[in-house]
């Protein structure tokens, strides 16, 4: 018996009565709800690109980009709204979707919501161009001449499932640089770019008709081929090897923006180990650890805790164990997968080996136990794990000893969580920036980028984009052409 069919996608200019409509594999499904999504025909494939960089785009040319601010801003409104529709939809298909307790779902939706909201927008506007009216059109340089941003015609997204809200970063920016965008959503969460797509063409219809969104097979070759050689740019998310993989399939001249695999971590000085702040330094750790489930390229793997203080690194990642036992009643941490949970165990086997011939390395809970904390108690340098609330506990000595730890991966550093005294934050942070981190927030952010954050180091929105240039000596030589010139 059928409990509940989602069906994938939006698609703008598409009768959907008219398509062929199949289920998705989605194995993470409980029995009775199913996922369909539209097999297009090329021809229909066509109808859809030419709707999106024809129509759909140009409407968002004609609009200010005030104005597709506020439309956003209404969008993220009603999905805010916990009598809207659209949020019951979110609160009842993303658990189904991702195996996230609907506890965790409903804790993270509002905080990944707000995230897009107007006077957030706003100023991500601002960080990244400074005067957000270049999109609207050529707007003057302190240097003389003027200068104007310009949005690809079409932009394609490629989703990976591993956060849910994920393709609102990208599908927003798209919209903001006033770009015709198509995305493709993974089979492991296509209900957030869906849900928001298809409540952005109802309550705004100009900004819906420039937003498509649809899955396809990975066996499928077809597909993406059309779509890449319509492209502008392509900003896709996933693993090394995938991102290779697309790298490969793209035409001349298409602008490629991957965001690959990373590593992320957590470094607590000693002034944050004095017995009255340590275990609240240890509870916004564990949140860290268990909001996403360590799924996104922002969660930590890694806590470096310096000695010196009342509490020391032993007892801070005894106290990070205690924390994710407590939250595991709140939060129940999905089922891993068989290939997820075979990692984890022989991450934890390797482990056990290595505390057998080495009394620095200490393994805290129990193979039952929805969580692993391994303490070290000499540096090490930092390492990919299993993720799933697997996580490692490292004592330095001091602080200087942490880029030693890190340089080894500086290609996939990103984030790092601090909890340090001021006099240690700035210097530190100038030794991370070198080793390659590219975001440093607190523990207990480290799950929630500030708005219009630079994710790997690079400007969301201005990466879209392409500067145009009038210069002074054009706009000079037109005034020695006009007919009132003697």
């Amino acid at each position: 018996m059928t409990l509940g069919v989602f069906r994938v996608g939006h698609l703008p200019g598409l009768d959907a009565d008219h398509l062929v409509w199949r289920e998705l594999p989605a194995p993470q499904l409980p029995a009775g709800h199913a996922f369909e999504v539209p097999a297009l025909t090329p021809d229909q494939l066509q109808a859809l690109c030419d709707q999106v960089r024809g129509q759909g785009r140009q409407g968002l040319r004609a609009l200010p980009v005030r104005d597709i601010v506020q439309a956003i801003d209404r969008v993220i409104q009603q999905l805010l709204d916990p009598a809207s529709p659209e949020h019951q939809l979110l609160l009842r298909w993303l658990p189904l979707s991702t195996g996230f307790s609907p506890e965790m779902i409903r804790v993270n939706l509002g905080p990944t919501l707000r995230t897009f909201r107007a006077l957030q927008l706003q100023r991500f506007l601002v960080e990244d161009l400074g005067n957000p009216a270049l999109l609207d059109g050529f707007e003057p340089r302190v240097t003389g001449g003027w200068t104007h941003a310009e949005g690809p015609d079409l932009l394609a997204h490629v989703w990976a499932g591993n956060v849910p809200g994920l393709p609102l970063w990208s599908l927003v920016c798209g919209l903001l640089a006033k770009a015709g965008n198509i995305g493709k959503v993974s089979a492991g969460e296509p209900v957030f770019a869906t849900v928001f797509a298809q409540t952005l063409a109802r309550l705004e219809p100009r900004l819906g008709a420039a937003v498509a969104v649809l899955w396809w097979d990975r066996q499928d070759s077809q597909t993406p081929r059309a779509v890449w050689q319509q492209a502008d740019t392509v900003l896709a998310y996933g693993g090394d090897a995938a991102l290779r993989d697309l790298q490969a399939q793209m035409p001349p001249g298409v602008r490629f923006l991957p965001h690959g695999h990373k590593l992320s971590f957590g470094v607590v000085g000693r002034c944050a180990l004095s017995a009255g702040r340590a275990p609240a330094i240890a509870r916004l750790a564990a949140d860290d650890l268990v909001r996403h489930e360590q799924q996104g390229c922002y969660s930590p793997q890694v806590f470096y805790v310096e000695r010196g203080g009342q509490v020391t690194p032993q007892e801070f990642a005894q106290r990070l164990a205690a924390g994710l036992q407590q939250l595991q009643a709140k939060f129940p941490r999905p089922q891993p997968g068989l290939a997820e949970a075979a990692q984890i165990a022989q991450w934890r086997s390797s482990l056990e080996w290595a505390a057998f011939d080495d009394a620095s390395v200490q393994l805290l809970g129990h193979p039952e136990h929805s969580w692993n904390v391994v303490y070290r108690d000499r540096p090490t340098p930092i390492a990919p794990g299993p993720l799933h609330r697997c996580v490692q506990v490292v004592a330095l000595d001091s602080l200087d000893q942490l880029p030693a730890c890190l340089a080894p991966q500086r290609r996939y550093l990103q984030s790092a969580g601090l909890a340090l005294a001021p006099e240690q934050l700035q210097a530190l942070a100038g030794q991370l920036a070198a080793v390659g981190v590219t975001r440093l927030s607190a523990i207990g952010q480290m799950a929630q980028p500030a708005p219009g954050w630079h994710n790997d180091g690079r400007p969301s929105l201005l990466d879209l984009v392409t500067l145009v240039d009038l210069e002074a000596s054009a706009e000079a030589l037109a005034e020695r052409l006009t007919d009132y010139e003697i």
